[in-house]
């Protein structure tokens, strides 16, 4: 009899702790724990543990031994995603643990726009201080073997456009994805192509395009400059584009380009050299690789700016010297 007493009695004692466990758990997981909106960064090789004391250094009122009780229910100490976690004014000990579980990271973003140079971009990069930086100004060599190209220029290679991510990604990491997005980009692009361009690969589609994208920013001028440049590809003509010429002359270039820099010989220069530059000369957009692999058709074979964004196009030398003499002399 005495035995059965203590047997009940030990039951109701269990099951009232149980109870008011289970009503204290839950108390703690819902009062708010966050005062002001505040951030935990969780690196690699982090643990739970260090975590719970990153937390209470930031003054969060969280009870260890249940939010531990809550984290390994969820595996989430198997499972901690490194990353920057941004903990919201009111948050209580539940919401930290539910964004801890579901990885929602803080995301960080970079623009890349189009027509910037490589050495605009990786200005950019460098600049950046929630990038990991393993590349330095020597180790630029190696980088296209890194994201995968058998290219050794990575001038237009990489698409222009804005970037997401994690804090301490790396800097290889987000050039990959924007090497990777370009390649399959202009591959889908060249398979629509017009069948008659005088372009032989891709890459030539890459070097036009980025030559459209430094001459003009007006949208609706994009394929007619592809046509000039087509036509004259297919002439035999000299391109004689200004920015090819301005790439050509690096550091040089001050603002101005002069009559001996037409006449400078440099791989670039499309004034003394016949067809495409070597490489790119920028990260072309989607509308100049599109307007490249789709010139307008006409018979312009000279354009000349006309100082509002804007360029007069003519088929004969003429009508062109006509238009330079009215916009530019």
């Amino acid at each position: 009899m005495i035995r059965s007493i203590v047997a009940f009695t030990s039951l109701m004692v269990l099951a009232l702790l149980f109870i008011w466990g289970g009503m204290h758990y839950q108390i703690l997981l819902k009062k708010t724990v966050v005062t002001n909106t505040t951030t935990l960064e969780i690196k690699k090789g982090d643990t739970l543990d260090s975590v719970i004391k990153q937390l209470k250094a930031r003054k969060i009122a969280i009870h260890s031994f249940w939010f531990k009780m809550f984290a390994y229910r969820t595996h989430l100490d198997r499972m901690l995603k490194v990353g920057e976690y941004v903990l919201k004014k009111g948050a209580t000990a539940a919401d930290i643990l539910t964004q801890l579980t579901e990885g929602k990271t803080r995301r960080y973003s970079i623009t890349f726009p189009e027509g910037w140079s490589f050495k605009q971009v990786f200005q950019a990069i460098k600049d950046n201080p929630n990038l990991v930086h393993t590349l330095s100004d020597d180790e630029l060599s190696d980088l296209m073997t890194k994201v995968g190209s058998d290219k050794s220029h990575p001038e237009g290679l990489f698409f222009p456009d804005t970037y997401y991510f994690e804090k301490n990604s790396s800097d290889v990491e987000l050039l990959k994805r924007a090497h990777d997005k370009m390649q399959r980009l202009i591959a889908s692009e060249w398979q629509k192509r017009d069948q008659d361009i005088p372009l032989e690969s891709p890459y030539e589609a890459l070097i036009l395009a980025s030559i459209i994208e430094k001459e003009t920013a007006a949208a609706e001028e994009r394929r007619k400059i592809a046509g000039v440049f087509t036509r004259r590809l297919k002439m035999g003509m000299l391109l004689q584009t200004d920015p090819t010429v301005i790439y050509g002359m690096g550091d040089n270039y001050q603002g101005n380009i002069r009559r001996s820099d037409l006449r400078e010989p440099t791989p670039y220069n499309t004034y003394v050299n016949k067809g495409l530059p070597p490489t790119p000369i920028a990260m072309p957009g989607k509308a100049a690789i599109y307007a490249a692999l789709h010139p307008a058709d006409g018979n312009a074979l000279f354009f000349v700016a006309r100082g509002n964004g804007r360029h007069a196009f003519s088929a004969t030398y003429g009508a062109h010297e006509k238009y330079v003499q009215l916009y530019q002399r």
